[in-house]
C-alpha cells in the first residue's frame, strides 16, 4: 500500500490553506516568466510542457473537488483513480491562459468548500483503491503537496528557459 499523501514530502511548513490560495497566482507569475512562446515547449520528449502541467492541474482540481464532495455526501465512498497520461491526450490546442483560468475557477470553488467543511469533515473517510482509507483532510493535504510538486517543475522550466535565452 502506498502513502496516503504521495506528495507530503513537498509540503513546506506553511498552512495548507495558504499553499492552496497561493497556487494560481504562482502559476500566473511563472507563466509570465516563461512566456507564450515557450509555454508549449517540452523540456524533454517524455516530460510535460508548462501548458500541459497547468492543464493537468486543472484536471486534478476537478478530480479533487469531486472526491471532496463525494466524501461529504456519502459514507466512506470508494474514489476512482485516473490515468493522468491518458487524460493528457486531449491537452493539444489548449492555451496556458485557458488552462489557468479553468484551474483558478475550480480552485476558488474548492477553497470555498474546504473553508466551509474542513473543521467539521476533516476525519470523514473515503477509500482510495491504491492508498487505502483516507480522510477529507488527507485529500486537502494531497492537493497542497501536488501543487508544490508541479510548481517546482514549472519554476525549474522557467529557470532553464531564462538560462537559454
Amino acid at each position: 500500500m502506498s502513502k496516503l499523501n504521495p506528495y507530503e514530502d513537498f509540503l513546506d511548513g506553511r498552512s495548507i490553506d495558504v499553499i492552496l490560495m497561493a497556487t494560481a497566482p504562482a502559476i500566473r507569475s511563472i507563466l509570465d516568466r516563461v512566456g507564450v512562446a515557450n509555454a508549449s515547449t517540452r523540456p524533454a520528449p517524455e516530460k510535460w510542457s508548462p501548458v500541459e502541467i497547468v492543464c493537468h492541474l486543472a484536471d486534478c482540481e476537478l478530480v479533487f473537488g469531486f472526491r471532496l464532495r463525494q466524501t461529504l455526501a456519502e459514507d466512506n465512498p470508494t474514489i476512482e483513480p485516473f490515468d493522468q497520461d491518458k487524460w493528457a491526450g486531449v491537452y493539444t490546442g489548449i492555451s496556458a491562459e485557458e488552462a489557468l483560468a479553468t484551474f483558478a475557477a475550480l480552485r476558488e470553488w474548492n477553497l470555498r468548500l474546504i473553508a466551509m467543511s474542513l473543521s467539521t469533515a476533516a476525519n470523514r473517510k473515503m477509500t482510495h483503491p491504491e492508498r487505502g482509507t483516507m480522510t477529507f483532510r488527507n485529500v486537502v493535504e494531497t492537493m497542497a503537496g501536488h501543487d508544490l510538486n508541479h510548481l517546482g517543475q514549472l519554476r525549474r522550466f522557467a529557470e532553464a528557459s531564462a538560462v537559454k535565452a
